[in-house]
């Protein structure tokens, strides 16, 4: 379950004091498990298991050999509380919701997220805006994928790389990604 799903989640993991000194340390840059419990004052073995929490809870992600903060999941985590619950994603499971309700904000890419896991639930949620067995024109692509972001050159890459997108001489078609019916 992500932050976006339950606000008070993050509230509730992070008011607990080695909890909050391992995202701290993620969030200074701390990047290897040794380097985050040395900083935390924790054990390696005590910080490596709050780690796979906050990774749980979507506050922190595995980047390469080490870890980041993910501090975007705050701010999610912040625009749910108080408010109703959000709709966008209620016909995707609970665990893509929360992936895609951190990662995109008002329908836009705020970042692909690093773990690849992650960036195919995006990039799945992407290719649900390109009609199957319908073909389109370069332009046709551009429009479609500026509504998610400024960087469409590098978002249409990923799709075509990733699967979800064929492309042949300047045209483009679906093929992969989830249906919803």
């Amino acid at each position: 379950m992500g932050p976006a799903d339950e606000p008070a989640l993050v509230l509730r993991l992070l008011a607990d004091d080695a909890r909050l000194k391992v995202f701290a340390a993620l969030v200074l840059e701390a990047h290897h498990s040794s380097e985050i419990a040395d900083r935390a004052g924790l054990p390696a073995r005590d910080a490596i298991k709050v780690l796979a929490e906050l990774e749980a809870a979507g506050l922190a992600a595995r980047s390469g050999d080490g870890w980041h903060a993910c501090p975007e999941a705050l701010a999610q985590a912040a625009a749910g509380i108080g408010g109703g619950p959000d709709d966008a994603f209620s016909d995707r499971g609970p665990v893509e919701a929360a992936v895609l309700r951190t990662y995109l904000g008002q329908g836009r890419i705020r970042q692909l997220p690093v773990q690849r896991a992650k960036r195919l639930m995006v990039l799945d949620h992407v290719a649900g805006s390109f009609e199957p067995g319908v073909r389109y024109d370069e332009d046709e692509v551009f429009e479609i994928l500026r509504t998610f972001t400024d960087d469409h050159a590098a978002l249409r890459r990923h799709l075509v790389d990733e699967g979800f997108l064929g492309r042949e001489g300047g045209v483009f078609w679906r093929t992969g990604g989830s249906f919803v019916v």
